[in-house]
């Protein structure tokens, strides 16, 4: 049996990496790891590869940036080649990314079954691309596999029938608990001058936040302001460079003292980053959930998040109001009183990917053999 796994962005390959191992386990299961190139330097994606154990894939479409139509329309074309070239028995398609929704939609056309994996999350905002990529992924999936409760309740509101959605958990915290020793083997924070718990670990990427002058001032105020009473550890994501440089406000950055700006970095090495902070500010989705498991307060500078279980029972902390003074009460807040601990949700517990193959199995390969 010949299954393709697509990949694409960071939180692809981290996900992936725990399927590709437990379905190699199986006789007569070929996994095949396909990769778009939506995100294509090495900071951003090769060095996941290394780190995570991952073989070279064994198709790599290139395709690179674009505008949202202009990517999702690229992959479509590349990937539909590698589907009638080589047509598989099954493609399972990772998150919300560009590439997620165009290969599922070419695999419906060419009526090649279709799992989605981290289905059923919603923000609730359409104007977020990543919105509309789940909800049309989801649509046209034929198993959806569910990181939390609420995914499923999501689900069956849009009329997806019960038996196509499996609550499994997180493979991303699959990943995160295997390399936990080579995690805390990093010295990232040593070579930083840094100390564990003594500084702020911010992220920033979203277009909403970075695309423009105005969001990458207010990203500029919020640093200055938490500056003046704790290090700020900032790795910029390649876009954020990009428009600073744009907009002439690399100088402004780095000029704030207390303001340490790195490069993207590797998954060890960030997860060590996340590990050993005081807090985390971040825009993104799956920081929201690795902060969870690792116990570290999370502020979630967005109006909506997709991942609800991380407030409800993580360590995460959704602060819609953007106001500079908003921002710094809630760290202060933290500092003071150390606010909710949190627990670790259900399922994400490390074995998510064999609660997936076991499914699959049932569905579609239940006379092969699987090693434990």
């Amino acid at each position: 049996m010949k299954i393709f796994m697509v990949v694409g962005a960071r939180p692809n390959f981290i996900k992936v990496a725990p399927l590709h191992r437990a379905l190699s386990k199986c006789s007569n299961v070929v996994p095949r790891i396909i990769h778009t190139g939506q995100h294509f330097d090495f900071a951003m994606s090769g060095i996941f590869f290394e780190q995570l154990e991952l073989p070279t894939p064994d198709y790599f479409l290139g395709v690179g940036a674009g505008t949202h139509t202009q990517q999702t329309a690229a992959i479509m074309v590349e990937f539909e080649k590698v589907i009638q070239t080589e047509k598989p028995d099954l493609v399972m398609v990772v998150g919300d990314v560009n590439s997620t929704l165009a290969c599922a939609l070419v695999c419906a056309k060419e009526n090649i079954p279709v799992a989605h994996i981290e289905a059923g999350l919603r923000s609730g905002d359409r104007t977020m691309p990543e919105e509309i990529n789940r909800i049309i992924t989801d649509s046209i999936s034929d198993q959806l596999f569910v990181t939390e409760k609420a995914g499923v309740e999501n689900l069956l509101k849009e009329n997806i029938a019960s038996e196509r959605i499996h609550f499994v958990g997180n493979l991303m915290i699959d990943t995160l608990a295997r390399h936990l020793p080579q995690i805390d083997q990093m010295n990232l924070i040593g070579k930083l001058g840094l100390c564990s718990g003594d500084y702020i670990l911010m992220t920033m990427h979203r277009p909403v936040n970075v695309d423009d002058l105005a969001g990458l001032t207010r990203i500029l105020q919020i640093i200055k302001a938490l500056s003046a009473e704790q290090t700020i550890v900032f790795p910029m994501h390649p876009r954020t460079r990009k428009n600073i440089l744009m907009l002439g406000l690399l100088r402004d950055f780095e000029e704030v003292k207390g303001l340490k700006m790195l490069e993207p970095q590797g998954y060890f090495e960030f997860l060590n980053l996340i590990k050993n902070s005081r807090i985390v500010l971040t825009d993104s989705g799956g920081i929201q959930e690795e902060t969870s498991y690792l116990r570290v307060p999370c502020i979630t500078l967005r109006e909506t998040t997709e991942r609800p279980v991380t407030v409800e029972e993580g360590t995460n902390y959704l602060l819609p109001d953007f106001d500079t003074h908003s921002i710094l009460n809630k760290v202060n807040e933290i500092n003071a009183v150390k606010l909710k601990k949190g627990q670790i949700p259900a399922f994400w517990d490390g074995n998510t990917a064999e609660r997936i193959v076991a499914i699959l199995r049932e569905k579609y390969f239940n006379s092969y053999v699987c090693d434990k």
